[in-house]
């Protein structure tokens, strides 16, 4: 992961909190950052696009690994976020 990729995490993080996604209790700024950070290194995020998603697509992707995150294996379940990386053919 890059330098450039721990920032866009952080900024997305933060603009969690702003839309109003961390509680501080039920979901941290921590927490959210350690989600994104395990989803990006097993299936890549568009991390740029996902920060500058209108508020409908990034709720929906951030609350989604949020809920969807299996934390024992890193893995999302039944979820597949709108900003994943597209792979080469």
């Amino acid at each position: 992961m890059t330098f450039e990729d721990r920032n866009l995490i952080h900024e997305i993080a933060e603009r969690a909190d702003q839309v109003g996604l961390i509680s501080r209790r039920a979901y941290s700024m921590l927490t959210c950052i350690m989600d994104l950070t395990a989803v990006h290194e097993k299936q890549p995020l568009r991390l740029a696009d996902l920060l500058a998603a209108d508020q409908f697509n990034f709720v929906h992707d951030v609350a989604g690994i949020a809920r969807h995150l299996n934390r024992n294996t890193g893995k999302l379940e039944s979820f597949s976020p709108r900003f994943t990386a597209r792979r080469a053919a």
